[in-house]
């Protein structure tokens, strides 16, 4: 009787990422309290050393906040394209070692490791990993190991700061029980207070529950909210999907050398196919402008962004591109988009702006293109 293989799955983070790539490029910074977000008071933290963490600093507060509480917080205004940069190096190394993995957000990667055991060891093997890329990047990571991706993510985060940690099979109960519910993935501040008023604070209590009970209190929610505080819960790896990409070109009838409307038709086809990213539960890292020109010479040029699928963060990038690689002395035949390097959506959080509001309006936007058509509503740079 064949025995069951046993599941591994590695759960990568990258520790306070963007402050690790700010200090990774200015020393300065080390052993100091910083921020990472909008300079002005009106600005929002995107991520935090752990010297400001001990003011109380958090992800996603106020940057006014941030600095009443912290008073020789220093504030770093956002580098995106070097936030690209060095997860496109981890990438790279995973890509590289890993049978099969996730991406699932700018600084945090899922490596299914299953069968890993039988040849050289899921945990030696992670150790080896982390290490490699701590030193071709000089950034600091850390890692969970576990049975399922649930528990993984909650490992690492116990791990933190630049740390490792392995739940080993049928440990998991003990593991998370003395854990605050807030830990479990998905429960969010008023989900934890609503099971607070019911005496749920710890994931022993939930453990304790029974299922129904659960369920009465959170509808079908309560059943998945069961599996997680037993650590059962587990959704599929997503794999990651390098070099696919999406694009749209447009040959004029008579070559066209105004940019007012150059700018237009690229505004029109970028926010198709940012439409059909979202449909298509995607993200891209990487946006290029295609121009031809009458004699048939062909230009590409390309830049990397924060991973996005939103209208207002892709066209500006567009828009830059043209601007720069545009001769007002030439006419154009053909002018084309193409979106890459496709990233998970899946926990990716930009808190440069209010991503929240955002995701809601493009919800909405694309709940009307569903169905009425995706020319029912444009931006007004398109008109």
């Amino acid at each position: 009787m064949n025995e069951t293989v046993k599941k591994y799955m590695l759960h990568l983070d990258l520790d306070s990422f963007f402050v690790s790539v700010e200090r990774l490029l200015n020393p300065d910074l080390n052993g100091k309290p910083v921020a990472v977000g909008g300079q002005s008071n009106r600005g929002v933290v995107a991520s935090c050393s752990y010297e400001a963490r001990a003011f109380g600093v958090r992800s996603a507060m106020p940057m006014a906040k941030a600095r009443q509480l912290c008073k020789k917080l220093i504030v770093v205004g956002s580098g995106r394209a070097n936030y690209s940069h060095y997860s496109r190096l981890v990438t790279d190394i995973i890509a590289n070692e890993a049978p099969s993995f996730q991406k699932a957000s700018i600084d945090e990667f899922y490596v299914d490791l299953t069968g890993m055991d039988k040849y050289f060891g899921a945990y030696e093997w992670a150790s080896e990993l982390r290490q490699q890329i701590i030193k071709e990047t000089q950034l600091p990571i850390s890692f969970g190991l576990g049975a399922n991706k649930m528990m993984a993510k909650i490992a690492s985060a116990q791990a933190k700061p630049n740390g490792q940690l392995w739940i080993k099979h049928g440990e998991e109960q003990t593991f998370l029980a003395p854990l605050n519910i807030r830990v479990i993935p998905g429960l969010g501040a008023k989900s934890c207070a609503y099971l607070n008023k019911y005496g749920y604070h710890f994931i022993r209590d939930l453990q304790n529950s029974s299922e129904n009970r659960l369920i009465q209190l959170c509808g079908n929610n309560g059943r998945i909210l069961w599996l997680k505080a037993n650590g059962l819960h587990d959704t599929p790896l997503t794999e990651y999907s390098e070099r696919k990409s999406i694009s749209t070109e447009r040959t004029f009838f008579k070559d066209v050398a105004d940019p007012v409307k150059l700018k237009k038709v690229l505004t029109q086809m970028t926010e198709k196919l940012t439409y059909k990213l979202r449909t298509k539960d995607r993200l891209v890292a990487c946006v290029a402008i295609k121009i031809r020109y009458p004699n048939f010479e062909t230009i590409t040029r390309q830049t990397t962004i924060n991973p996005s699928a939103s209208d207002h963060e892709i066209i500006p990038a567009i828009m830059t591109l043209f601007e720069q690689y545009f001769d007002p002395k030439k006419a154009i035949r053909l002018i084309g988009v193409r979106l890459s390097h496709f990233v998970s959506p899946e926990q990716q959080l930009s808190l440069f702006i209010d991503e929240d509001k955002n995701r809601k309006l493009y919800k909405a936007i694309d709940l009307l293109k569903n169905k009425f058509g995706d020319d029912t509503i444009k931006r007004g740079g398109s008109l």
